[in-house]
């Protein structure tokens, strides 16, 4: 596989927060298996300019909000396939034979990986395996799983649209048919489970899904 893979990770005071993340693709990078790291930042007040000179990436800034981001990420890169993650998602050891192996089945089907998170909480074993669940049965993964696609099918099914919630599942739906799990994981962030509390917040997650898989506006979710 040549460098074909544009990453883009959305940024908002994540500097502190960006090294595992980085640091997990560095090989690929250096084999040259991605062509750039494009951080879209939406107005930090941090570091995040000096990690992006540090790091090799491509600083570009755009609205503040997750949408809006990825979408103008997804403008500025330059490789043939996108990979989205998340400013505090790591993927895990055989993540570039995953991606390998996505890429030489053709541009055809997006990808995502198995979510776990970085909790010894016994509710994120729970939490671990309706994530993973929902993804294959519904076919609903969320962004902090990931998502790897081909500039040609990421055009023909609208991209992600500047809404600010639910632009992850908005796209999954979109792609209805065409999302594979790939076989590796994405380790996240259990900071706002644990902020929260884990059914607490899982509640709301689940409880704001339904609400927008019925038809109610993400700007009055958002609020």
């Amino acid at each position: 596989m040549s460098a074909p893979v544009s990453v883009i990770i959305p940024t908002l005071n994540a500097a502190d927060r960006l090294g595992p993340t980085l640091g997990a693709i560095a090989e690929a990078l250096f084999e040259g298996l991605i062509r750039e790291v494009i951080l879209t930042d939406g107005g930090s007040n941090d570091a995040i300019a000096e990690v992006a000179e540090a790091s090799g990436a491509r600083l570009i800034t755009s609205p503040a909000g997750r949408g809006s981001q990825l979408i103008a990420g997804a403008v500025a890169a330059r490789g043939d396939w996108f990979l989205f993650l998340h400013a505090d998602t790591v993927l895990q050891e055989g993540w570039i034979e995953a991606m390998r192996s996505h890429v030489s089945l053709g541009p055809g089907n997006a990808g995502y990986f198995r979510l776990r998170f970085n909790s010894a909480h016994p509710l994120a074993r729970l939490f671990e395996t309706w994530a993973n669940l929902r993804s294959r049965m519904a076919g609903l993964p969320y962004g902090d799983q990931g998502l790897l696609i081909h500039r040609a099918l990421y055009t023909r099914v609208g991209g992600y649209p500047a809404i600010p919630l639910m632009e992850d599942v908005a796209l999954a739906r979109r792609l209805r048919g065409k999302l594979r799990g790939l076989d590796s994981v994405a380790l996240t962030s259990a900071e706002r489970y644990e902020a929260d509390g884990w059914l607490s917040r899982g509640w709301r997650n689940f409880t704001t899904l339904m609400l927008y898989l019925m038809g109610r506006p993400p700007e009055e979710l958002a609020k």
